[in-house]
């Protein structure tokens, strides 16, 4: 839960130590304002992707089931700035389904909390292994990250992708290249290839 006085608190002295006047008009209700957002883009502390992924569905033809192009947004816990992107998500199941909009939910549980990328990627992969318990999985994600673009090295543009498999996406490379041909990735690399 966040602890909105404590937000308040930290707004004010971060304005101060930037050397800003905190009772000037623009910045007055701005410590309620930040601390307001960061209950919603920290919603995801409070929540358990378990509980989205409970209700699932008996299927009899187990066939791939890829959720693509999810959009999330999330904080870089190392500068605690945004990171946005897509998600996509493909399980392979063993006689149950869930609901495609739970998957969505699941990757906000882990995008809505302090979070590195390649952490969040692994954290999906595995809710969908543990609570669906299906033949294999596999999460991939791409994302701007604007600790890279705005600061430091200053590379708008740059995209970071990271990938994480079980199961029979671990294990079988033909899985995994079904994979990419759904979210469309054979022909990026490809094009990229022969360029």
């Amino acid at each position: 839960m966040v602890n909105q006085t404590k937000i308040k608190e930290a707004v004010r002295l971060l304005l101060e130590g930037i050397g800003e006047d905190v009772n000037r008009e623009g910045l007055r209700e701005t410590p309620d304002r930040i601390a307001r957002m960061y209950g919603e883009i920290y919603a995801g502390m409070d929540e358990d992707a378990g509980d989205h992924l409970a209700k699932t569905f008996a299927v009899e033809s187990n066939e791939i089931v890829l959720v693509k192009n999810i959009t999330f947004y999330s904080i870089c816990e190392h500068h605690l700035m945004p990171f946005y992107g897509k998600a996509h998500i493909a399980y392979l199941p063993d006689g149950k389904v869930v609901g495609l909009s739970k998957l969505a939910r699941t990757v906000e549980v882990y995008a809505r909390r302090p979070q590195i990328q390649e952490q969040m990627t692994i954290q999906i992969v595995e809710a969908v292994m543990e609570h669906l318990k299906p033949q294999g999985a596999v999460v991939m994600l791409e994302a701007e990250h604007l600790c890279m673009t705005m600061r430091g090295v200053e590379k708008p543009g740059s995209r970071t992708m990271t990938l994480a498999s079980r199961g029979c996406f671990q294990e079988d490379p033909k899985w995994q290249e079904l994979f990419f041909r759904m979210i469309g990735a054979d022909k990026v690399y490809n094009q990229d290839l022969t360029q």
